[in-house]
């Protein structure tokens, strides 16, 4: 797992044009000198020609490098990117906030970091404890580590605070975003920590030696992730202790080491667990050293995995680091140490060793002082399709396990399994009988001590061989770059 670090909940599902006015609508609102007379939004335009003959209007300037538009806004103001290639890194702080970073081309507004080996590494768009930036319609690319586990190697990165354990900031949008990596350094592509209420929609990442989009250190995320597509990573999506009313839906995630990987962590991305239960939480701390149990089956879930097709994750060639090397390889869904996590119509379908891998997973491992020892407790899987997975062949290889009974207070119960259809193993098996979700209650797995051998050969013999990935293909594009932009010469 990564180191860096219910009853249904109602559908996010609102056309994605009038999510963007509802998002405009209520920043407005909150932010009212956008619309009052004492400020007029300004659009600085990022251009690598001269700008246009003429009187530029009152609200526009011109600027040749990215960095030097977003110094130059305030709340409300828009950047505007040409088509180019840009040689630079971009860093958004206060007091630039509430403000809007967008390409006018997806595949032709590129960020270059050229895979440079500089000693502490490089980021190609961070924005740092600053709240309510939108990202959009454009490539960032080969921004690197400054070695396999290094720093750096983010490619676009909402931090609110990396390793603090509190929320920094709030409000990171993304949308029409392509991240990738054609070395073997680049660590995450579209990232987010220490922060909350977001959404990421069109994203694509590959080539990522940890994970293609990664959303951590949140315990309420208010987050919705639509229209992913991850493939040629280590891990497709890697979320530590990321929790609460969180929805992943409609995404693809294909030929990675791991399709998708929740996971409770210590001590990266404090506070733990990552639990999806709705409703308040009390984090594990030092002074609150208690994790979640549920006494019954029928629980509230908000973190919800939901109608995505995860494949094929069988890329034993895609670049990994020191905690991704030993995650167990070949799994469609893998979740590690989570509590009450919903996984829901999802098409999951030949991954070599699993389906869905669900596990105990004392943190660090093996156990030692200061290990915390997360159970796999109040998860749902259900309404899935399975088909092909396993082929790998190994004592549990199959289409879903889970596994318990062997660490902490052995407490991985109350998790069930109901109306999947099903082509191969289950451990344990005929498992929609005991640990089906008609049962009010479930016992922990109990397969112990053999299943635990399986997930540790996994881990450390799996015949991995990383590689440079190839650049992907272009992506869609925003159709419709100046929607809710003000009028500009480029959007007249």
């Amino acid at each position: 797992m990564s180191s860096r670090r219910r009853s249904r909940e109602r559908s996010y599902s609102v056309p994605a044009h009038a999510r963007h006015v509802v998002l405009l609508a209520l920043v407005a609102a909150a932010f009212g000198a956008f619309a009052s007379a004492a400020y007029a939004a300004h659009v600085e335009i990022v251009t690598q020609v001269e700008p246009p003959s003429g009187k530029t209007p009152a609200n526009v300037h011109y600027f040749k490098t990215i960095q030097g538009a977003v110094n130059a806004t305030e709340s409300g103001d828009w950047v505007l990117i040409e088509p180019g290639v840009y040689d630079e890194e971009v860093k958004v702080a206060e007091p630039h906030n509430h403000i809007w970073i967008r390409g006018m081309d997806r595949n032709k507004v590129i960020l270059d970091g050229q895979n440079k080996p500089l000693p502490t590494g490089s980021n190609g768009i961070e924005v740092f404890k600053t709240s309510n930036v939108w990202i959009e319609n454009l490539t960032v690319r080969n921004f690197d580590r400054a070695e396999q586990n290094g720093p750096g190697g983010n490619e676009i990165w909402w931090n609110g605070g990396d390793g603090t354990g509190v929320i920094g900031a709030h409000g990171w949008f993304g949308r029409y975003l392509t991240a990738y990596d054609t070395g073997l350094n680049g660590g995450y592509g579209i990232f987010t920590s220490n922060e909350n209420v977001g959404e990421w929609e069109n994203i694509y990442a590959s080539g990522f030696n940890d994970s293609g989009m990664y959303l951590g250190a949140c315990v309420e995320c208010k987050a919705r992730i639509n229209k992913a597509v991850m493939e040629d990573n280590a891990l497709g999506y890697s979320g530590s202790n990321s929790g609460g009313k969180l929805i992943m839906e409609n995404s693809v995630f294909a030929h990675n080491s791991v399709g998708i990987a929740p996971n409770s962590e210590n001590p990266g991305d404090a506070p733990p667990p990552q639990n999806g239960a709705c409703g308040p939480k009390k984090p594990y701390t030092e002074t609150h050293q208690v994790l979640p149990t549920f006494s019954t089956t029928e629980i509230a879930r908000c973190t919800i995995m939901r109608n995505n097709v995860v494949e094929e994750n069988n890329n034993l060639e895609a670049p990994d680091n020191g905690s991704t090397e030993i995650a167990p390889w070949g799994a469609g869904i893998e979740l590690a140490g989570d509590y009450a996590d919903l996984v829901e119509g999802n098409l999951i379908k030949n991954n070599p060793t699993n389906g869905v891998l669900a596990f105990e997973y004392p943190n660090p491992f093996p156990p030692q002082e200061g290990t915390i020892y997360f159970q796999l407790a109040g998860n749902r899987v259900s309404g899935n399709t399975f088909q092909g997975n396993g082929s790998a062949g190994g004592a549990f290889a199959g289409d879903l396990v889970l596994q318990g009974g062997v660490f902490g207070e052995q407490k991985s119960t109350n998790n069930c399994v109901s109306g999947n259809s099903f082509t191969a193993a289950t451990y344990p098996a005929e498992i929609e009988g005991t640990w089906g979700c008609q049962n009010k209650t479930t016992p922990n797995p109990n397969n112990g001590e053999a299943a635990l051998g399986y997930l540790i050969e996994l881990s450390l013999f799996a015949p991995r061989n990383p590689q440079p990935q190839p650049a992907p293909k272009e992506q869609a594009t925003m159709p419709h770059p100046c929607e809710g932009a003000p009028k500009n010469p480029l959007c007249p």
